[in-house]
């Protein structure tokens, strides 16, 4: 058996097929059904140019110079049904000529054949095409499979293999360089010899693709279910130089201590913490990978000659914050990337205060609380222990959930607000309205049971500001 094909799809290719167009399935979709799992989206290929595919789906839109209609797939009838684009992108059977930049062909022309499309793909196992025999696929014999390169020995034998000679492939499109690592890592393939020797020796052509290109790649690789391993990959390829370059800086960095868990160099340290993460979201991962980055730029020794790293999390953290403006992530996951780092050392001494335990949880943020715990876990077991968790932790996480319940307080909890502060001392909306209001908060913090309206209107009168 193999995945079965939503309807809504098999809709869109019957429509071109219906029309006299000779159409097939082709690119990640066919690997995933060739695999038996499970297909987040779809592509086609079709000898219909874009005008004529563009007659076929009325609401379909065409804005690019490489033959790529996409075809809105609307609402889905199926919850299970989740995909990673919300379109069917149909392209029109292509050969490239010379490109220019290392990513883009100069000219595009439409091909005769579906031979002539898998010509120009990145590999083997991308480079199979598939059309269905009937109009509810279920099997494999279900297809007819053009496979000129292998695709499916190589998919068998688990090998990312290059289309033709490695040699032009990359020199094509860098950004394979990049695909080539997290393709294997994804579905835990070896790259062939001859492909991983050109990957190696192009390796400086990554610098030609944009930071979010490799943002996407990279996210892709720390999704997967071995985030170690592509790393790894991408450091003994050479492609950790040029994309995550800070990271190397920790390569002989020792933070080895007769009095601390550490047993590895800051480099090592960093990709093991990632390893043993518990988080599956790519962003906390990046984090966790991340979270020590600054440790190389503070290193020092103490009076004993031990190596220590103070404030290493802030100089972490503004590290942290140009690596992911020069990879162009969101303002939304770079905040949190950088404030992962800056709070991954908070202490779980079982003395600290209710009040401390819910600034922390102010600081890291609600949102990512649990998120920053398991960034702690990956930090405990990249570094050698063998418990995920210290009966501290476990006792900093039972007072966080204390904390929760109700919300954490906030200066919107108060008993007063801002109309009380100047009725009470006949001013206008301004900055020292807040600026009391932010004096109230903090004392109320360190004593909850000082929130009431009387004490309030009596220490709004008192604060001297």
């Amino acid at each position: 058996m193999i995945t079965n094909i939503p309807q809504q799809i098999i809709e869109i290719y019957s429509k071109l097929h219906d029309k006299g167009s000779e159409t097939y399935f082709v690119g990640g979709c066919v690997r995933n059904i060739l695999m038996g799992m499970p297909v987040k989206d779809w592509d086609l290929t079709t000898i219909a140019i874009p005008n004529e595919i563009k007659n076929v789906f009325p609401n379909s839109f065409y804005d690019n110079a490489f033959g790529t209609v996409g075809v809105p797939l609307g609402d889905h009838t199926n919850k299970e049904d989740v995909y990673e684009k919300n379109y069917v992108e149909i392209t029109t059977f292509r050969v490239e000529g010379n490109y220019k930049d290392w990513r883009h062909p100069q000219v595009v022309q439409w091909g005769k054949s579906i031979e002539d499309d898998l010509s120009r793909r990145d590999f083997t196992i991308n480079a199979i095409a598939l059309r269905p025999k009937t109009n509810n696929p279920t099997t494999i014999s279900d297809f007819e499979i053009i496979d000129p390169f292998n695709g499916q020995k190589d998919l068998e034998n688990k090998i990312v293999r290059a289309v033709g000679d490695p040699k032009q492939r990359f020199k094509e499109d860098a950004l394979r360089l990049m695909r080539g690592v997290r393709i294997a890592t994804e579905y835990g393939f070896n790259v062939e010899e001859n492909t991983w020797k050109e990957i190696i020796n192009d390796v400086k052509l990554i610098k030609e693709v944009s930071g979010e290109r490799i943002q996407t790649e990279l996210l892709k690789i720390l999704a997967t279910n071995h985030p170690y391993e592509g790393v790894m990959l991408l450091k003994n390829s050479g492609l950790l130089q040029y994309t995550l370059p800070e990271l190397l800086k920790g390569v002989g960095v020792s933070q080895v201590r007769p009095d601390r868990h550490h047993t590895s160099d800051v480099f090592t340290h960093n990709v093991l913490s990632l390893k043993f993460c518990l988080s599956n979201d790519p962003i906390v991962r990046f984090a966790t990978l991340l979270h020590d980055v600054g440790k190389p730029q503070v290193a020092q020794k103490d009076e004993q000659g031990l190596v220590i790293f103070h404030n290493h999390e802030i100089v972490g953290s503004r590290i942290a914050r140009q690596i992911c403006d020069r990879l162009h992530f969101s303002r939304k996951d770079r905040d949190k990337i950088v404030n992962l780092i800056r709070w991954h050392m908070f202490t779980v001494d079982e003395k600290i205060t209710d009040a401390a335990v819910r600034r922390f949880i102010r600081r890291v943020g609600v949102e990512s609380v649990k998120d920053i715990m398991d960034l702690r876990i990956g930090d405990r077991l990249g570094g050698g222990t063998q418990t995920a968790e210290s009966w501290r932790l476990k006792l900093f996480k039972k007072r966080i959930e204390e904390q929760l319940k109700p919300a954490p307080f906030s200066i919107n909890d108060l008993a007063i607000d801002g109309s009380d502060v100047m009725k009470e001392l006949s001013i206008k909306p301004g900055r020292k309205v807040g600026q009391i209001l932010k004096r109230l908060f903090e004392e109320v913090d360190e004593d909850l049971s000082k929130n009431n309206k009387e004490y309030l209107l009596r220490r709004i009168r008192e604060i001297k500001l």
